[in-house]
């Protein structure tokens, strides 16, 4: 090398951006596989339908229920169903169990605002729902915007009922009033996390009064008449019911040039369905392969559904136990990738980002080496070691892949479920999608970050 232009090309590290180097093809590529995705999305806006779609997809791809006790055999292709609200899929390959397992977890929650468990009330000509928020909302964001209803209720003879309303074109949907500014002078004076206090995020649900009845209730009777028309339910089955209202709108394209998605739920569903959709198609790797799609995340992991429940564990003991295997050993050689998402930079708002060490749109798939909040608090922090290995698994595969971390030191952070499965002796690092307004009703992806992704979990699942 003679200039420094050789040198700095060969020394420098820099971001590039998917479109430096891919083809029209590969282009196309993405954008097909953007396609799919936004269709699980629109089928999947709770994680009762996540397991729901990852199952129709599972069994398409030839996979089969696996219930605890049972033995696995070498080719095989599972599922495994923990209460219809989270689901790991496994493949057993050829090579010996202790050689570990490849896995790759993400979440199929997101922020969304429950029922409580007695929500009907009336109150000045309209019926609400009183609502409990889960996970990290901003209150502001989920006013005077459409809203769908999902879940189950749970009768006291053991049916369940399904309940969606609001996601067809011919439904109704559901809404939380707003103050009008012409009033809203002294709530404006207040700080956005306040002007919306979470009791106050009562569901518009009716207005009609039922027919002869006096004044006390009758539109709360009416909603109740209604509710029971269609599910044949009464206000006492509300005990045993999850519902929840997400955002009504369907995943849309954004720009003129469609290269980015807007959707309710990306984070984490755009780590999820490319970890699905990679194990069924590697699933004849010569690796044993695992894919987590786990609940509970948004609120801290929690739970029999959530990583932090022991099912997890059980199934990787029941794998290694039917295969002759040390559970120990075949923990200590497994590799993990925590799909989650990353904080993309956001030119509108730079003073909470660190600008190089940010994920950038459209410049690939984001590994964080480590997330929690100021001083690494509640952190994994990754090896560099599997760093390095990583590395060269996607780099063979031409992965474009950027680092990253969740903003500026001391502005915040956020944590993923990579601390729980490190916990078991697992190599683990986090690999997921930029995301703007990361937690909002409506987020954005570039489409060629989640194709980067898809082709980073298929390197990881085949890579030596």
């Amino acid at each position: 090398m003679s200039n420094a232009k050789e040198w700095s090309e060969k020394l420098f590290y820099k971001k590039k951006t998917v479109y430096e180097s891919a083809s029209k093809q590969a282009l196309d590529a993405a954008h097909d596989y953007a396609r799919g995705y936004a269709a699980f999305l629109d089928a999947a806006k709770t994680e009762r339908e996540a397991v729901k779609e990852g199952i129709r997809l599972a069994t398409a791809a030839g996979f089969v229920p696996y219930t605890l006790g049972e033995r696995v055999q070498r080719g095989g292709k599972y599922y495994y169903n923990n209460r219809g609200k989270s689901l790991i899929l496994f493949t057993v390959g050829s090579e010996p169990i202790e050689c570990g397992i490849r896995i790759a977890a993400a979440h199929i929650d997101a922020p969304r605002i429950d029922l409580k468990q007695c929500p009907l009330y009336e109150e000045s000509g309209m019926s609400f729902f009183k609502t409990h928020y889960y996970g990290g909302i901003r209150k502001y964001q989920w006013v005077a915007t459409p809203l769908a209803l999902h879940g189950v209720v749970a009768m006291a003879d053991g049916s369940v009922i399904d309940v969606s309303v609001g996601e067809d074109e011919r439904d109704p949907v559901f809404y939380i009033n707003d103050l009008l500014p012409h009033l809203g002078q002294e709530q404006s004076k207040k700080p956005l996390g306040e002007a919306i206090p979470g009791e106050k995020l009562n569901v518009l649900v009716g207005s009609r009064p039922f027919d002869g009845a006096d004044e006390t209730d009758a539109i709360k009777l009416n909603t109740l008449a209604l509710l029971h028309e269609k599910y044949g339910i009464t206000e006492a089955d509300f005990l045993s019911a999850e519902l929840c209202v997400v955002p009504a709108f369907k995943a849309r394209d954004i720009g003129f040039d469609r290269s980015l998605i807007g959707a309710y739920g990306h984070d984490d569903r755009v780590c999820a369905y490319p970890a699905l959709s990679a194990i069924l198609e590697c699933a004849d790797s010569k690796h044993t392969l695992m894919c987590i799609l786990a609940d509970k995340e948004e609120t801290g992991s929690d739970g029999n559904t959530g990583m932090k429940s022991d099912i997890f564990m059980d199934l990787i003991n029941e794998i290694a136990q039917s295969l002759g295997g040390n559970p120990a050993v075949v923990r200590a050689n497994s590799k993990c990738l925590s799909a989650d998402v990353s904080a993309a930079y956001d030119p509108n708002f730079p003073d909470v980002f660190e600008k190089r060490n940010t994920p950038l749109l459209s410049c690939g798939v984001v590994l964080t080496k480590f997330t929690g909040s100021r001083g690494k608090s509640g952190t994994n922090d990754a090896s560099a070691e599997y760093i390095g290995w990583l590395r060269g698994a996607m780099e063979k595969e031409g992965v474009v892949w950027q680092a990253g971390e969740l903003g500026r030191v001391d502005c915040g952070g956020g944590g993923t479920v990579a601390k729980y499965i490190a916990a078991h002796n697992i190599e683990t690092v986090d690999l997921g999608v930029p995301v703007i307004s990361m937690h909002a009703p409506f987020e954005v992806i570039a489409k060629v970050d989640l194709y980067e992704a898809y082709r980073a979990f298929v390197a990881f699942c085949t890579a030596e």
